[in-house]
């Protein structure tokens, strides 16, 4: 047994790959089922929208989507498109990479349905600069994403080529030391809505540091936990477990806080 300390720092790491991971977000999309109305319609949309933003009241702040009008934005996995048309909306000139075929032609169909501009890709991230032409973007936008790829340090790496000195990079990654990790190790919850997800790598603010190596970090931390049961959630009934629905909002916010899934990070070039 080696007496070297662990080093706390060092990276997760999967046999899982690249085809693995096209495979299972193809065969369920990330928040394809947000909605009961037929899908591809206005209706279906929007029920989506509503739903992921009520779950998660934190993603319009992060995003900042009014702060990217007229200015440029890359998303690196775009899924069913919610994000991607509120930066369009605001006015942002859009543009996304998407591994998934199926979850690319939803985004594109939404823009569609909208009357929204966008430029889609279709591709792995760790491939970016095969992929995506290499412009500067005002910014680089990842919410959920990289920490599914079999090696997401080639994604965060290549990224730099996309940003200028006034460029930002946003991205979530899953948080190690978070109220959802605890319940996963337990067996009482698992990464993804659906099982067999490949990778879902979790991160700890020393590792995200890391990863980041040749950023500077302006801003980390943790938000969301999903405090709803979950069979009565899947039926669209909104009612919070037991022991959080004891919990006062401010305590519940302060636990979120110290113990959120979400690693919210936002960066720039060193």
């Amino acid at each position: 047994m080696s007496n070297l300390p662990e080093d706390k720092t060092a990276l997760p790491s999967t046999d899982a790959s690249i085809d693995d991971v096209r495979t299972f977000w193809n065969n369920r999309p990330c928040n394809i089922r947000h909605s009961t109305a037929t899908v591809g319609t206005k209706e279906y949309f929007d029920g989506v929208e509503t739903r992921k933003y009520f779950v998660e009241p934190h993603i319009p702040g992060f995003a900042a989507f009014e702060k990217w009008k007229g200015k440029r934005v890359l998303e690196i996995g775009c899924g069913i498109g919610t994000d991607a048309v509120n930066f369009a909306r605001a006015g942002a000139d859009y543009t996304a990479i998407e591994l998934s075929a199926e979850s690319m032609a939803l985004a594109k169909k939404r823009f569609e349905v909208f009357g929204l501009k966008g430029t889609f890709y279709e591709g792995s991230a760790e491939a970016l600069t095969e992929v995506v032409p290499v412009e500067e973007y005002d910014l680089v936008y990842s919410f959920g994403v990289i920490h599914h790829t079999p090696h997401p340090d080639r994604v965060v790496e290549q990224v730099k080529r996309y940003l200028g000195k006034s460029s930002e990079f946003r991205l979530m990654l899953y948080a190690k030391h978070s109220w959802k990790d605890i319940m996963i190790n337990a067996g009482f919850d698992r990464p993804e809505a659906q099982f067999g997800c490949p990778i879902a790598f979790t991160y700890t603010p020393e590792q995200v540091r890391r990863l980041l190596g040749g950023y500077e970090i302006l801003d980390l931390h943790q938000d969301h936990i999903f405090p709803y049961e979950i069979e009565k959630y899947k039926k669209y009934e909104y009612e919070f477990q037991p022991w959080f629905k004891a919990m006062p909002d401010g305590m519940f916010r302060a636990l979120e806080k110290s113990l959120g899934w979400h690693t919210l990070i936002t960066c720039r070039l060193a």
